[in-house]
Order: structure tokens, then sequence, then C-alpha cells
């Protein structure tokens, strides 16, 4: 928990039902006693992903029953049973504290776990009124992603939300449901305390998310770029964009968006608040289609990396690509030959009259449009 602590965290899940040989009445005094976070008592069984194999679910519910009563500040009860738990464990405890002048310390998380899919969005309303009228203090679905898209109707359901909720995309292409669960006013995020030690599908680091995606300072005027492609979990661009956002104090914060279809991707999140990507490998030649304006280099080379969100919801293209290499190319030209790296932008470029080989048709070919442009024989 110290861990956790340290590294960003401000609450702790204990996922009891990881621990072998576990003991609640030794454990969780152990567990809750001088805890530095506040906690989220957790004991998933099977049934629901957990590993709490236990077919006696008296016992099973005992735990979340003791953790209660030890003052845990969260216990996680599976929809599935919540009614009753409630019904039978935690309004009674509500009363008795009520009439003492008093308040029950602990908050109730209903949660419900789908692996396979994320359904529409009327059921997934209808998921969260069953959820509400179970008794929960705190709203809590985790889905798993088939497609990007789906993110995007659980942030609807955020965004409708009339109690505290935790709403989570589960696999790799739900990784923004975490990343921006703060801008859509989610109740909370979840990060595993280190790399393999994840309790769900596509769970990122505490680390990376209180570090590389600055996740205190994201909120609901927070405004998101990123990166389309795929693969893109490879790439670094969160930690580069994600610093200089911090550097300019700029309220915005760059992201991964695994992508199969770009342009049903910019369909579903057609949003101001979206306002920018940069995109790779295999999308740019289809975001160009995409674009309501394209630059003229990025026309004349036929691919976009960049796009950005104009007024009206406009979108226009550039290829940063062909500049970006021919300028690399001259920089290296000039320190090799004791010049200035930063060039003299009156000078004639260092590629002026040299033999220039180009070899490939992806972005070798790209660089086409601006080589002759240089002076130099093709």
């Amino acid at each position: 928990m110290a861990q956790a602590k340290a590294a960003g965290a401000d609450t702790a899940e204990l996922r009891v039902d990881h621990l072998t040989e576990f003991d609640p009445s030794v454990d969780l005094p152990a567990l809750l006693n001088d805890r530095c976070l506040p906690v989220i008592v957790t004991c998933r069984p099977t049934w629901e992903g957990g590993k709490y194999s236990d077919p006696d679910e008296a016992r099973r519910q005992q735990v979340l029953v003791m953790a209660m009563e030890m003052g845990a500040e969260f216990i996680d009860v599976e929809l599935q049973v919540a009614a009753a738990f409630i019904e039978q464990h935690v309004t009674p405890r509500r009363t008795a504290a009520a009439a003492a002048g008093d308040v029950l310390k602990t908050r109730v998380i209903v949660s419900s776990h789908n692996y396979s899919v994320t359904p529409p969005l009327e059921d997934l309303r209808e998921l969260v009124a069953r959820i509400v009228e179970a008794g929960a203090d705190i709203v809590k679905f985790a889905t798993t992603a088939m497609d990007i898209t789906d993110n995007a109707r659980v942030f609807q359901i955020l965004k409708e939300a009339q109690l505290p909720t935790i709403a989570l995309v589960m696999g790799p292409r739900g990784l923004i449901s975490r990343l921006l669960a703060p801008k859509f006013n989610a109740f909370l995020t979840f990060g595993a305390i280190a790399p393999g030690a994840e309790s769900a599908p596509g769970q990122p680091t505490v680390t990376e998310l209180a570090g590389t995606y600055r996740l205190a300072s994201v909120g609901p005027t927070t405004q998101v770029f990123g990166l389309i492609g795929n693969p893109v979990a490879h790439s670094k661009g969160a930690v580069l964009h994600n610093a200089a956002l911090r550097h300019m104090g700029y309220d915005g914060v760059y992201v991964p968006f695994l992508v199969d279809d770009v342009a049903e991707f910019l369909k579903a999140f057609d949003h101001p608040d979206f306002r920018g990507f940069s995109v790779t490998i295999p999308h740019k030649l289809a975001a160009l289609e995409c674009c309501n304006d394209v630059d003229p280099l990025a026309k004349s080379i036929g691919a976009v990396n960049t796009i950005v969100r104009g007024e009206g919801g406009t979108r226009m293209g550039y290829n940063t690509d062909c500049t970006a290499a021919i300028e690399a190319i001259e920089e290296g030209l000039r320190q090799a030959e004791g010049g200035d790296r930063a060039g003299d932008a009156s000078s004639s470029s260092p590629l002026a009259g040299r033999l220039f080989v180009v070899v490939g048709a992806g972005v070798p070919g790209g660089l086409l449009p601006s080589v002759p442009k240089r002076g130099v024989r093709m």
C-alpha cells in the first residue's frame, strides 16, 4: 500500500481473492490497521471473474461484512448478490448508525463485469438502473472492447450518471476509458502496482497513470490529443507529448488510440475536445480521405500523419514526415561538415548539387515532392 501511495495512488483496492491461504480474522486486521490510504476491499468470486473459489457464498460475503465492521472506506459487492447483501448486512448497520447520530463509514460499490463485449447503449443504461436499484452508493461496471468506438458508449454513460460511477472498458482497445476517466467525471480508475500485476486486461500501471498521463491534472475541460494507429503500444509519443504539454502548462493529454477503422473512430469521437491526432501505420492513406481539407504537400504525397480539428468540426490533414525527414538529413550534413547544428535559414540547402537516391515506395517515396526544391539531382 505504501508503494502504491508513493507511486501516486490515492486509494488502494485490496483484492483479497488473490491471496493464498487467506484467513480474514488475521489478514484483514493486518491489511486495514494503520493503513496509509483509503481502501476498497474486494473478494471477487470465480463466477464474476475473480480468484475466490470457495463455493460457500456466505463465507465469502462475511469477508466483506468484517471489512465493513473494521471501517473499510469501500467494499465491492457483485450485482448478482448485491440487493440481498445490502438488505441483510448494510441497511441494518446504516439504521443503527443513524440512530446513534452517526453514519456508516463504508460505502458500497455494486459492480458488474462483462468479459465478452460492450453492450449497446440502451443495455448499458438498463444495467446501471439495476445497479442503482440494488442499493449502490457507487455504480461500477466493466465491459470488454471489441473496437475502440465501444469507449464512446461508456463515456456517454458517465456523462449521464446520477450516482458516482466507475465505468471501464477492458482490453487494449479500452485503454482510453482508463486514461480519460477523469475527463468524463468517473469516480475513479484502476492502475496496477507494477507491470504484470494487473487485476484486469488492459490496466496501465499507477506510475503511468500518475506520471506519463498526469491523471490528477485531467478534468472535464482537458483537451484530448493522441496517436491513431495499429499497433500503438510501442510508441513513446505519450511520454514526449505529455511532457511537452506539462511544460507548456496546457490543459491537454495525449493518449494512444488503437484503431481498426479510422473513419469509424473519427465519427465516434467527433467532439470539440478531441482536438487533433497524430496518424501512423496503417492509417495514413485512409486518414487523408477523412479530412475536409488537406494541405497541398500532404495532397501531393497522398497521405497525412496529422489531423487538426478546425472550426465547426472540420478536419485539416497535414504531412510532417516529408519536411522532418529532409530537415533531419540537412542537419546531419551540416554537422558532418562542421556547420551550425541549427543551420542558417538564409543559406542554401546542404543537399544542393548532391545526387539524391530514393529507395522504396512508402515513406521514402513521400520525400519526392520536397527534394527537388533543395536543388538536388534525383
